[in-house]
């Protein structure tokens, strides 16, 4: 990725953190966080990695929800960020979190094993 692609991954982090916490109203949108963003080098798209509390149902609720809000999330990244076109944006879940508890998991029984 380059430099610029960075800067912008960065700072719609920031933003959409920002957005998507205190600007969306949609009801299927629970506590969720920005992870990380990937910016493609043209600028031209944006997958924005997203982490939830819930269940399976509820982050596939999530999920549709932020797709539902694309528009108006585009809308004010484009408000706040000056740039000429706007990133098609695709929101994924972060699976280095689902790892991470896996990871977790395995140790503690590891630990209750030794004991």
């Amino acid at each position: 990725m380059s430099l610029r692609a960075n800067r912008v991954a960065e700072q719609m982090k920031k933003e959409l953190g920002d957005i998507i916490g205190r600007k969306l109203k949609d009801p299927r949108v629970g506590f969720i966080t920005v992870t990380d963003v990937e910016v493609t080098g043209d600028l031209q798209q944006a997958t924005i990695f997203i982490t939830s509390l819930g269940t399976e149902r509820e982050k596939q609720d999530t999920l549709k929800g932020l797709e539902k809000a694309k528009g108006f999330i585009r809308s004010e990244i484009s408000k706040r960020i000056r740039l000429r076109l706007t990133p098609e944006l695709f929101f994924e879940f972060d699976p280095s979190a689902a790892y991470g508890n896996k990871i977790d998991d395995l140790l503690r029984k590891l630990r209750e094993s030794d004991r």
